[in-house]
């Protein structure tokens, strides 16, 4: 009995995939593979065939996405062919297909008219096969089409140009599947603040493609936490134009803490630092931005690793920066220093600061660096050796 609701059940997707686009389609065939109809129904073995033709990793599909080769229809041939008219080789072929079995059901159309709305953000082919490499599920998502049109032609109407929007839609290619209005609503939000906060008008385009590009996955968070967050600051005593500067100092991190996490961090910051008042603690803050963002255990483990290092609380008061540094690579720095005969105990930690490619260039002169850009998108928040 159980086997003919299967039977039945199967039937009834079918008849749902004629109806039905190609991605919407993706739900319900997935359902009988999981109801075990595979079991009375084989690979089609066209599709088995032809992947393992191209090298690509059969295992691989079958634990992601096994019930895309029980499909009758797929398009292996043609997504293929249109990979390679892109430049695409054999291996990145092999590795776009495990990554996104999916793309075998989009049909040669769909994948012509994908193509084509994201060669108007990156008409640079080599690039753009980067892109989809990476990030495959969202460029054979054709079921976004609409939403990816609607965005890009939004971004493009700010004036951003075809390079900032291919980092976007390269490093959060989320944001331009979702409806347009959100991120409207965002962009309008990061705007009226802007100019609240004393910003230029003039500027505003500037500050809001470079806040994108170091942070776009501050358009997937909702709108009040942006102002939620700064009216927490404004109460604590940061003016307009420093909060101003915190946003871009942030890089749009600003958005990642909520107030309660931010109170706790700036309360453990303050007895940490042995700070006499809150005045000295914004002070600080406003170096090292970063103490609003990362959560208590992170700046109790990177204090502790300083201080076992021999580092002063005065000197950590002084460059607050380095508690952006991981304890490892803390010590990682202070061994080559040492090599070159620097003292970190006695001198400032201003050389331990920076990316690993400024401390690997730098680091033998020892030299003071000058203070950080406000817009550095190349020196992310998160540093990693």
């Amino acid at each position: 009995m159980l086997r003919l609701a299967s039977s039945f059940l199967c039937v009834y997707c079918q008849r749902l995939q004629i109806s039905l686009p190609h991605n919407n389609r993706f739900h319900s065939a997935g359902r009988c593979a999981a109801l075990g109809t595979e079991d009375s129904k084989a690979e089609n073995k066209c599709t088995v065939d032809s992947l393992c033709n191209l090298s690509v990793d059969i295992r691989k599909i079958r634990k992601l996405k096994g019930w895309v080769l029980f499909e009758d229809i797929t398009y292996v041939n043609e997504i293929t062919g249109v990979l390679k008219e892109m430049g695409a080789d054999r291996m990145t072929i092999a590795s776009i297909l495990e990554q996104c079995p999916e793309a075998l059901l989009c049909t040669p159309a769909e994948v012509s008219t994908q193509k084509e709305l994201w060669r108007s953000v990156c008409p640079n082919e080599k690039e753009l096969v980067k892109i989809i490499e990476k990030f495959p599920y969202s460029f054979f998502t054709v079921s976004h089409h609409a939403n990816q049109k609607a965005n890009i032609e939004y971004f493009q109407g700010l004036n951003m140009n075809k390079r900032t929007l291919s980092k976007l839609i390269a490093s959060s290619p989320q944001n331009f599947s979702n409806p347009a209005e959100k991120n409207k609503e965002m962009i309008s939000t990061l705007q009226e603040m802007y100019l609240k906060l004393g910003g230029l008008e003039a500027n505003m385009k500037i500050w809001l493609h470079k806040l994108l590009c170091q942070n776009p996955f501050i358009l997937m968070k909702p709108p009040g936490t942006v102002k939620d967050n700064v009216m927490f600051l404004q109460k604590r005593g940061f003016t307009d134009a420093e909060l101003l500067a915190l946003l871009s100092k942030l890089r749009g991190f600003i958005i990642e803490p909520s107030p309660i996490s931010m109170e706790k961090s700036l309360a453990y910051s303050k007895e940490m630092l042995q700070c006499s008042d809150d005045q000295e603690l914004k002070e600080i803050v406003l170096k090292c931005p970063a103490l609003l963002y990362y959560s208590v255990p992170v700046l109790a483990e990177r204090s502790k690793g300083l201080l076992n290092e021999g580092i002063t609380i005065d000197q950590i008061k002084e460059t607050p920066t380095v508690l952006e540094l991981t304890t490892q690579i803390v010590q990682y720095r202070i061994k080559k220093l040492s090599a070159s005969r620097y003292n970190i105990k006695q001198g400032s930690l201003e050389p331990l600061n920076g990316t690993k490619k400024e401390f690997e260039v730098s680091y033998g002169k020892i030299h003071l660096k000058k203070e950080r850009p406000l817009f550095n998108p190349v020196a992310p928040l998160r540093v990693d050796e």
